[in-house]
């Protein structure tokens, strides 16, 4: 429910955005996927048009359409544009004094067919407990990888650390799974989740 009303919302944010406004965030959210080159001429392409048009209301409508389109297609692909402003740190180790740093605990599994993550004021092993009888029964999942971390929301930034329970290996597999666009991008839509 909350996925439709956010889909809304964001509908109603385009439709009174500036045309610049939204090429502007369709080209920032872009350059934060591999997906990138393959729009980057388009976009550009959009960009000069739209200087170039200054004043004229019926071309910058027509580029406006072209916009929207383009970030249909990009929703339809499972893109979540709303992340455009949002931005990962990876890295460190924590302890519990975390806590006083405004730090919470998180569990995550990474799984062939998506992730999934549970945070609470419990520890890391009975959150893991918790997330581990979440999973369905009876249906083979396939979990690459699990992690035991901290993180904390400040503004914009999402920082993630490791906790005790997380080996270094572990945590060297997080990161390197961090460093593909697409996967930051859904850690930090399921994280957002979090807040």
């Amino acid at each position: 429910m909350a996925r439709i009303g956010g889909g809304i919302r964001l509908r109603l944010s385009e439709r009174f955005a500036s045309t610049w406004k939204l090429l502007s965030e369709t080209t920032s959210f872009l350059a934060k996927t591999s997906a990138f080159p393959h729009y980057e001429i388009q976009l550009r392409d959009l960009r000069a048009k739209l200087q170039v048009s200054r004043g004229d209301d019926r071309v910058a409508n027509e580029l406006r359409k072209e916009i929207v389109a383009l970030r249909s297609a990009l929703r339809l692909q499972g893109y979540d544009l709303s992340l455009a402003s949002l931005d990962l740190s990876v890295g460190g180790f924590r302890s519990d004094s975390a806590l006083g740093e405004g730090y919470r605990r998180a569990v995550l599994f990474i799984g062939e067919k998506g992730i999934r993550a549970l945070s609470g004021e419990a520890n890391h092993i009975e959150l893991h407990e918790r997330l581990e009888s979440q999973l369905p029964r009876g249906e083979p999942i396939t979990i690459r990888h699990k992690h035991y971390l901290w993180y904390r929301w400040k503004g914009v930034l999402l920082s993630i650390s490791g906790s005790a329970t997380e080996t270094a290996s572990d945590f060297e597999l997080l990161k390197a799974w961090c460093d593909v666009p697409e996967n930051r991008l859904f850690l930090l839509g399921l994280m957002k989740s979090l807040k």
